[in-house]
């Protein structure tokens, strides 16, 4: 439907009014005049009755009746109004315009019979005597206070019509020039108003149309004036906004361009928002046809896809790798997917981020075989070291104690390097089997791999007289690797053991939650401090050096632990407070996928 200009909708707006008003205006105008004309009318037939009342009023009797009618009849001709003199009786004694002797009696007639109580009678009806209206006034006629008859005095409504009719002429034809001037003067108010609206609005379309440097005049009335100035405003503020979101895009460009990190955003309904040039290449796709396409469309990587999917339902950043081939090469991708909300906080989709790790899981891989080839290769110096250090020691008696010290040194270190060597190659083994997915998992009752760690710890235990308590479900079952997962387990408790006082006690506590299972291992022992705590999962990392090589640790065991878990697709977890104790937390899922 065509919309019609405010003008079309201001101008019949006003002229309806204004006909409206001037149509009031004359009818009042008109029935007022009216009004005032009979009255006018009235007053005069009124005032010529009271004339003639006078004249006759001392020879009013039916001896005098030609006299009268005579006298009626030269006033009436002279006046152009009827007279018609009426006895008490309702008799015509005399009347201007007909023989009175042939008239009917008027007693009855409305004016008379008010006249002949003594009251002025008006009145306007139909004569059946000269066959059309009139309006008649009559006055009683009365001497020494008796009503000797009365004087009645009438004049046409025809007259009075036509003199109406005259008036209403003069009337209707100055209510028309006045309409006409009233609608010339509301044209020129609507166009008035119209006008500045009017370029209000071309000056809107061209802001619509980027054009925020052009200023609308501030002219008209106080509130198209302050419509003005804010459509400026807005226009400025505008303009500043566009010219910042510009520089934040161009920034953002820079920055997604200078990425060596693919980048792309996809929406709830899993079509591309942006893609950056490193994303572009990783795919090969074309950045520019790829924006808009949905993912199934422009990524033909079939894992990809599904993170992608998973990202868009996953309430949190998800991580994983990807393995692709890209001209005939093997491209390993680290993936993270993160929920994408806009400034109302809504979700749009999602933000995936890939980093090309096929150099640092090439060097990760030259880094685990050098150590596992390492390993196995000082295995047996170490144990020839070892063999012949015990040969020295045991073999002749008669040495002192000073040749005995440093051999029992020797053996002593021997037996760190083999546990050192021995925990390198564990790890080897561990990431080994992660990478292949040579990890066996099988259902098992958590209970009985807590029951055979604690008896692989029953040495230590008794040393120190340790209380070991068991909080766990016999029912709780889950999916794991037992000897990888006893072996963690046994690693946290020599820990809880070590740096527990004797007599002490260490909580093994195992719970379920949804999804999730729990295993914690808390000691009541010296504590950790803080700034340690992010760092006690690399290799070699000691809190106390010292104190830890007195115990025999090779600072490997927390970080077998982490591998173990992330073979099991988990996490660890640490809390310490110092000089109350620690618990290590080791989080699983209760079915491995």
């Amino acid at each position: 439907m065509k919309r019609l200009p405010i003008i079309w909708h201001l101008y019949p707006a006003l002229l309806f009014v204004t006909f409206v008003a001037v149509l009031a205006v004359s009818w009042y105008v008109t029935n007022t005049l009216s009004l005032f004309y009979i009255a006018q009318i009235e007053k005069n037939l009124t005032t010529q009755a009271t004339l003639i009342k006078y004249q006759i009023s001392s020879k009013l009797s039916e001896q005098n009746a030609l006299k009268i009618d005579a006298l009626s009849k030269m006033i009436g001709t002279e006046t152009e109004t009827r007279i018609t003199i009426i006895l008490p009786n309702g008799q015509v004694l005399a009347d201007s315009d007909e023989d009175p002797t042939r008239m009917d009696n008027h007693a009855r007639r409305p004016e008379v019979s008010e006249a002949l109580r003594g009251r002025k009678g008006v009145s306007s009806r139909y004569s059946r005597t000269l066959q059309q209206n009139h309006m008649y006034v009559a006055l009683p006629i009365k001497v020494d206070e008796e009503i000797t008859g009365c004087i009645r005095v009438s004049i046409p409504v025809t007259a009075i019509e036509a003199a109406l009719s005259a008036e209403h002429g003069r009337i209707a034809g100055a209510s028309f020039l006045i309409a006409l001037a009233l609608a010339f003067l509301s044209l020129l108010f609507a166009q008035r108003i119209s006008k500045p609206l009017q370029e209000m609005r071309l000056g809107a379309e061209s802001f619509a149309e980027g054009e925020l440097k052009r200023r609308l005049p501030i002219q008209g009335t106080e509130e198209i004036a302050a419509l003005a100035r804010a459509l400026n405003k807005m226009a400025e503020q505008l303009d500043e906004r566009f010219q910042t979101v510009n520089q934040q895009r161009n920034e953002l460009e820079a920055v997604l361009s200078s990425m060596i990190e693919g980048v792309i955003a996809v929406d709830n309904n899993e079509k591309i928002i942006r893609i950056n040039q490193a994303a572009a290449e990783l795919l090969e796709a074309d950045p520019e046809q790829t924006v808009g396409r949905s993912v199934q469309e422009v990524l033909r990587k079939a894992e990809l896809q599904k993170f992608i999917t998973d990202s868009l339902q996953a309430t949190e950043t998800i991580e994983h790798e990807l393995m692709m081939i890209r001209r005939n090469n093997k491209v390993e991708l680290q993936a993270h997917g993160s929920p994408l909300f806009n400034a109302q906080n809504k979700r749009i989709g999602a933000l995936i981020v890939l980093n090309d790790i096929t150099r640092l899981r090439h060097l990760e891989n030259l880094r685990r075989d050098f150590v596992a080839n390492v390993s196995h290769e000082l295995k047996t110096p170490i144990t020839a070291i070892k063999g012949w250090a015990e040969t020295l020691q045991s073999g002749d008696e008669n040495l002192s104690k000073e040749q005995q010290e440093p051999i029992g040194i020797i053996v002593r270190q021997a037996d760190r390097l083999n546990a050192i060597i021995n925990d390198l190659l564990n790890l080897s083994r561990i990431e080994q089997g992660q990478e292949q997915s040579k990890i066996d998992f099988q259902t098992t009752k958590l209970s009985s791999i807590i029951e055979s760690a604690i008896q692989s710890c029953s040495v230590e235990i008794m040393q120190k007289e340790i209380e070991v308590v068991t909080l766990c479900p016999e029912d709780l079952t889950l999916q794991a690797n037992p000897p990888l997962l006893e072996q963690a387990l046994v690693n946290l408790l020599n820990n809880a053991i070590k740096y527990s006082e004797k007599k002490n006690r260490v909580v093994v506590e195992a719970t379920a939650r949804q999804s999730e299972l729990c295993l914690k291992v808390q000691d009541f022992g010296c504590g950790i401090p803080q700034q340690h705590l992010s760092r006690l999962f690399e290799r070699f990392y000691r809190v106390d050096a010292a104190r830890s090589r007195e115990m025999g640790g090779t600072g490997l065991g927390l970080a077998i632990v982490k591998h173990i878990v992330q073979a099991h697709h988990g996490r660890v977890d640490v809390h310490s407070v110092l000089d109350e104790g620690s618990s290590f937390s080791m989080i699983l899922p209760l079915r491995v996928t």
